[in-house]
């Protein structure tokens, strides 16, 4: 059998998703997100976060969620700002430039924004009329190569940025996997507390589709609903992503899947250490940047599907391997038996 550690997607969805939405199938439900499950888990968000008048939205992707929250909070002469890595700047297709919003880049060798990074975008931008004007600060956690915010991290950022007049707006397609990572000191209520506005991803853990949006400022989510109903973004059957969430808030089912898939890329990740592979970046995550022969590379990929993430010179480049909730014990045995052999 050949697997594949290209993405944490690959597989449709838990089973005790599925079972849900089996069980619920013939039960008549109001749409557009007023159903018992979408109110029901939005409940949940809230109890978990501290905050009963959180705004709390459910949509069907991570694109989506983000044109959604940065074109509803900015002014049309507003800006971004996001590392060089951000997802809405290199996996967005120009989104985010589309609605009429300028990405302010952010040079970060492990994906990470810090306060002297936004300081210098502010520094470029005098506040007058012929330029843009920085407002809101957008971040990943996990980031886009694998790496986290700490809470202090975090806690720091977003100080920062309420003494700036800044939104933080933190993306978190792999947020169950960064909270996973117990250094990282990390839970909803305290994300929800260093933030003004995030979302919690399900597409990447064990959710067929869907992502949580999370105002923790209902200023803020006011007038949302029509945005999402604006760019097409509210399902009629949002049931389907009420029951989703649903599931994997019972009994923490959300935190499980993502020390799931982080244990099984540590495993990796202590089989490249074995041979002495550099990495890209620290990653205590589910990504991990190995960097690895070419000729080696080859031998891998005769078995394995994982992306080739980034050339550095002629013999070597750097590849991405990543684990799912549902990544086997037998899928990470053999490609460690694999990387053992390597010669």
């Amino acid at each position: 059998m050949r697997y594949s550690f290209k993405n944490d997607y690959t597989e449709a969805c838990h089973p005790k998703i599925l079972q849900a939405l089996v069980d619920t199938n013939s039960v008549q439900q109001l749409g557009y997100g007023f159903d018992d499950y979408c109110k029901q888990a939005a409940d949940i968000f809230r109890s978990k976060i501290k905050n009963e008048k959180a705004g709390v939205f459910f949509v069907s992707g991570g694109t989506q969620a983000n044109l959604l929250v940065i074109s509803s909070l900015l002014k049309p002469f507003e800006s971004v700002i996001a590392a060089q890595t951000g997802h809405i700047e290199s996996n967005e297709t120009g989104a985010i430039e589309a609605v009429g919003h300028k990405i302010n880049l952010v040079t970060t060798d492990n994906g990470k924004i810090t306060t002297e990074g936004i300081q210098k975008v502010l520094d470029m931008h005098l506040n007058i009329p012929h330029q843009v004007r920085p407002k809101l600060v957008y971040i990943s956690n996990t980031t886009e190569v694998g790496t986290h915010y700490s809470r202090a991290e975090l806690e720091n950022l977003y100080q920062f940025c309420q003494s700036k007049k800044l939104l933080l707006f933190i993306d978190g397609a792999r947020l169950s996997q960064a909270i996973a990572i117990s250094e990282a000191d990390l839970s909803l209520e305290i994300i929800a507390k260093n933030s003004d506005v995030f979302y919690f991803g399900g597409t990447k853990n064990g959710a067929l589709i869907g992502e949580a949006i999370i105002f923790n400022n209902e200023k803020l989510s006011e007038d949302f609903p029509y945005f999402i109903k604006q760019k097409g973004a509210m399902l009629a059957k949002g049931r389907l992503l009420g029951i989703q969430f649903l599931e994997l808030l019972k009994d923490d089912l959300y935190l499980k899947l993502g020390q799931h898939a982080n244990r099984q890329t540590q495993k990796i990740k202590n089989a490249f250490d074995g041979i002495k592979a550099q990495f890209l970046t620290d990653s205590s995550s589910n990504q991990i940047f190995p960097i690895l022969k070419k000729s080696h590379i080859e031998v891998l990929q005769s078995k394995f599907d994982f992306y080739v993430w980034k050339e550095i010179d002629a013999d070597f480049a750097a590849i991405r391997v990543i684990c799912s909730w549902a990544t086997t014990d037998n899928a990470v045995e053999e490609f460690v038996a694999a990387i053992h052999s390597l010669k």
